[in-house]
């Protein structure tokens, strides 16, 4: 059960990056937003351009993540060609069987 919830918080779509950069990006402006109310002038833009430039290192982040996990997947699934071709290799005991 404890392995279900935990593959909720797993980002495996880049639509699903899309939504918590989306989010991240919303609550850093709101952020940044304060920055400018607390701190006027240029401190405050410095504060504000900070929070938005986080959520586009993390954005990036995020985006790099998914496309590696996907080419692991990819290197570690055994490919169907792989297993036609062992069972059509000469001396094969698949192919004598059928």
């Amino acid at each position: 059960m404890l392995r279900k919830v935990s593959r909720l918080f797993v980002i495996k779509t880049h639509w699903e990056a899309y939504m918590i950069i989306y989010a991240l990006a919303t609550g850093a402006a709101e952020r940044g937003n304060l920055y400018l109310a607390q701190y006027p002038g240029f401190g405050g833009k410095l504060l504000y351009l900070a929070c938005t430039g986080a959520v586009f290192m993390a954005g990036a982040k995020i985006l790099d993540c998914i496309k590696y996990e996907k080419a692991a997947r990819a290197a570690a699934a055994p490919s169907s060609n792989a297993a036609e071709a062992y069972a059509n290799a000469p001396g094969s005991t698949a192919r004598e069987a059928a």
